[in-house]
């Protein structure tokens, strides 16, 4: 029964009913609202809480999590200079257009082959070095006419969350090694055949479908992947 709630108030924050950092109503209102105890909805909310959907906040109430700056960059962003600390690099928007989504695309985002999808061209910088370049790829039926938009943020999850209702909940990386291409030797200032790191990602909402498909690649003489295990 707990699970039925959870899938309840899940589908009502996709829904966009509850926003992110908006507060939930109280357990005697879902427990109403939904047509079991009490103890069926706090068994639910724990669940939520635990895999960051949802936070609380001691004596206040329940909310709906969003992605902060500071969340972002310790569950989403693992590049790091050497010898440095994590941090969120600038990002300098080179383009953006609607394309039709090619097979591999269409495969990344469980599209049909030749569905208008949104691609973002940026090229991201730390210590005002250039460091990635990376190849944003979204299906327009979930983000309309964002490719219009003359800038975007640097953190991108929380934009999503605030303008599109898309929550990002999970995202999968898959790491290989590369030669810089020409493309790669003009936007990151390294020499063509210099070894790169191609980072693959796929970004899954909330009810588990892909929102987003993200290729990053990045220079590997001062930088490296990092990832803390616990």
């Amino acid at each position: 029964m707990y699970k039925q709630v959870q899938q309840l108030i899940t589908q009502y924050i996709i829904e966009g009913r509850w926003k992110a950092g908006e507060m939930l109503p109280s357990e005697f209102q879902l427990a109403d609202l939904f047509g079991v105890s009490q103890g069926t909805v706090r068994k639910a909310l724990n669940a939520m809480t635990d895999e960051h959907i949802l936070f609380r906040r001691q004596g206040v109430g329940t909310f709906v999590s969003e992605h902060t700056l500071q969340q972002t960059l310790f569950h989403f962003f693992h590049i790091v200079a050497d010898g440095g600390t994590p941090e969120l690099p600038n990002a300098q928007l080179r383009g953006m257009s609607k394309i039709a989504a090619d097979q591999r695309i269409a495969a990344a985002l469980n599209l049909t082959e030749g569905s208008p999808v949104i691609r973002i061209d940026r090229l991201r910088a730390m210590h005002g070095k250039p460091c990635i370049r990376e190849e944003i790829l979204l299906p327009h039926a979930l983000f309309g006419d964002l490719h219009l938009l003359p800038e975007l943020p640097h953190s991108l999850y929380h934009f999503y969350q605030q303008q599109y209702q898309v929550n990002v909940h999970k995202a999968c990386d898959r790491i290989k090694a590369d030669l810089a291409n020409a493309d790669d030797a003009a936007a990151l200032d390294i020499p063509p055949g210099a070894p790169v790191l191609v980072v693959e990602r796929i970004a899954k909402a909330l009810d588990g479908k892909p929102v987003e498909y993200r290729t990053s690649r990045v220079r590997s003489d001062d930088f490296h992947y990092l990832v803390e295990l616990n």
